[in-house]
């Protein structure tokens, strides 16, 4: 029996609601077969995700598990200063 993964089907494009496979290659086409269900997509999963980071980083925030980092902004700055590009000038 095939394994079941669960999508969401958005226009032409399939997005994952959990772990994709784990033997499916971006590149190479796959054959899947497609079993619309009545069960309503969830319009929130990315809101979810969005909240699971936020608690993460809180509690990474509560452990202090960044000490050397005493300004945020400033290290954010450093962190994100444009480089030059390979083969352009200035």
């Amino acid at each position: 029996m095939p394994n079941t993964y669960k999508a969401v089907l958005k226009g032409k494009h399939l997005e994952w609601l959990e772990d994709p496979p784990i033997n499916v290659d971006s590149d190479q086409p796959v054959t899947i077969y497609v079993t619309l269900l009545k069960e309503p997509a969830p319009l929130t999963q990315r809101a979810t995700q969005g909240q699971k980071m936020v608690d993460a980083l809180e509690k990474l925030a509560a452990l202090h598990a960044l000490p050397d980092i005493t300004d945020p902004e400033a290290w954010q700055l450093e962190a994100r200063q444009d480089r030059t590009l390979p083969g352009r000038d200035t």
